[in-house]
């Protein structure tokens, strides 16, 4: 009976996904505009310029109730909002800005001073994070967007933007990406003694050879957030919380 219902849930989940991307494609159609442009649209007219938490909301409240977009959501937010606060880091990555949303969450609980580096490898996406992170009050010198592919970023780092360490690290972008993109990192020497990395979405869709290495390797203190996914109760999720311990 309980293999039966796990594979009932599996066949919905694939059900769901097919008919999200119907209907996206449909509405992609009908209006000319991406999904992310849509949200854009509807957070310019119902959000107030300046206001961060306004964004955030007009953006939950699209993604809840008109048309799901990938989002950290309030919910795991409220985990990463936690985080940024405990850590008070100044230097800050960002891998897969999409349309802004948890740059804006993030920028919001910086220290003075902080910076965040944002990548975006996906030009239209990352045209609509600029806005939305502008449209929050957040200038070049607190969130810093960059749109290239993360596998070419992190190894320039230090010679293009000056960076010796990155405290935090939030990865959001593709799943695959997750386990190279991190051994980048060490391989570049960004992460010191006590950098935090935090990884959305590790359960679903999920990231199993990233959460394999991370146990194995030895070189992190590790956690699992558990969670649901962002917009939909239901499906499990969770993030992973590593702080690098170093070479041992």
């Amino acid at each position: 009976d309980e293999l039966i219902l796990i594979c009932l849930c599996e066949m919905s989940i694939d059900l769901l996904v097919v008919l999200s991307r119907f209907w996206e494609v449909w509405q992609d159609c009908a209006t000319g505009l991406s999904r992310e442009e849509r949200a854009f649209q509807y957070v310019l007219t119902n959000a107030t310029p300046g206001d961060p938490d306004s964004i955030l909301e007009a953006f939950d409240q699209w993604c809840s109730k008109v048309e799901f977009i990938s989002n950290i959501g309030p919910k795991k937010g409220k985990i990463l909002d936690r985080l940024l606060m405990e850590q008070s880091p100044m230097t800050v990555l960002e891998l897969g800005a999409h349309c802004g949303y948890s740059a804006v969450r993030m920028a919001r609980c910086l220290p003075l001073g902080a910076r965040l580096y944002s990548v975006e490898m996906d030009q239209r996406n990352a045209t609509i994070a600029e806005k939305v992170i502008r449209l929050a009050g957040f200038d070049d010198d607190t969130v810093e967007l960059i749109v290239s592919p993360s596998d070419e970023v992190i190894p320039r780092l230090r010679s293009d933007y000056g960076l010796e360490t990155v405290d935090f690290v939030f990865m959001d972008h593709w799943k695959k990406c997750y386990l190279p993109d991190l051994q980048l990192l060490e391989g570049s020497g960004l992460l010191g003694k006590g950098s935090m990395i935090l990884a959305d979405n590790v359960l679903f869709p999920g990231a199993p050879n990233f959460l394999r290495y991370v146990r194995k390797s030895g070189l992190y203190e590790w956690r699992i957030h558990q969670a649901t996914l962002e917009y939909i109760r239901g499906i499990r999720d969770g993030m992973a919380e590593l702080v690098y311990q170093g070479i041992k």
